[in-house]
């Protein structure tokens, strides 16, 4: 009889330490899937070059445009660049004038056109069929409209700088105009405005393709770029002396 009461009391502590076992299992199982199933926003916000917050093809504006610079159109692409490089080395290696080109084509074509226009008569085609060839209304005014907002941007810019509201947006664009100025001098602006093309076919791929390790260099750069920036104003900014500011009453 006492045997059977000792089996019985181990066989109930053996199922009590299993279900405490299971009990302890569920918990560590549920914690570690609410960690994992944290939402997003709880994580960090990932750094982002020049902080952006849209993918690459939406900085692009979305369209013909960002497919054709992130060669989504291989065959598109790949036409346009070999055409830019046509154009510089027509213009910039064999020296070929602009007006003497678009005179010389537009001989060429024309002559073939009326030629063959006249010879259907006589071999009984079909005369050529001419595209009708408009710039749409909508498209150009879009555009317009486009340019016409990046321009003010700029000029807002840039009178915030002129007024020294940001003297650290003020050395940069400062820097960024002598590094253009100095490219300028090493290469006329036929060069200079293939080398934008060419960089424009290259770069924007290029950082679609290592996003995440450009943007991880990037946020290095920027945080160094941001400690000699301190210490540079620690040292040399706040020791020049500055007159009292007067604030002007509105009238």
């Amino acid at each position: 009889m006492a045997d059977h009461i000792k089996e019985d009391v181990k066989k109930e502590e053996s199922f009590m330490e299993k279900i405490a076992d299971k009990i302890r299992g569920d918990d560590s199982s549920s914690s570690s899937d609410s960690e994992s199933e944290k939402p997003a926003g709880f994580k960090d916000k990932a750094y982002r070059l020049f902080g952006r917050e849209k993918p690459v093809h939406k900085v692009f504006g979305g369209g013909k445009v960002a497919d054709l610079f992130l060669w989504k159109d291989k065959k598109l692409s790949a036409g346009v660049l070999a055409g830019a490089t046509a154009i510089w080395v027509l213009f910039d290696v064999v020296e070929y004038h602009l007006l003497t080109l678009v005179c010389h084509s537009l001989i060429l074509v024309l002559a073939l056109l009326f030629l063959w226009s006249n010879a259907t008569t006589f071999i009984n085609k079909s005369p050529p069929r001419i595209p009708k060839v408009e710039i749409p209304e909508d498209s150009t005014r879009q555009f317009a409209s486009d340019l016409r907002v990046e321009i003010n941007r700029a000029f807002s810019v840039l009178r915030d700088i002129a007024m020294g509201r940001d003297l650290k947006k003020f050395l940069l664009v400062i820097a960024g105009l002598w590094v253009a100025s100095f490219v300028g001098s090493c290469c006329d602006f036929l060069t200079l405005l293939y080398i934008i093309v060419v960089l424009m076919f290259t770069v924007p791929v290029f950082y679609e393709k290592y996003e995440h390790q450009v943007d991880s260099l990037a946020e290095k750069a920027s945080a160094e770029f941001n400690k000699q920036y301190a210490v540079f104003d620690a040292k040399v900014l706040r020791k020049i002396p500055r007159g009292p500011l007067k604030d002007k009453k509105a009238a």
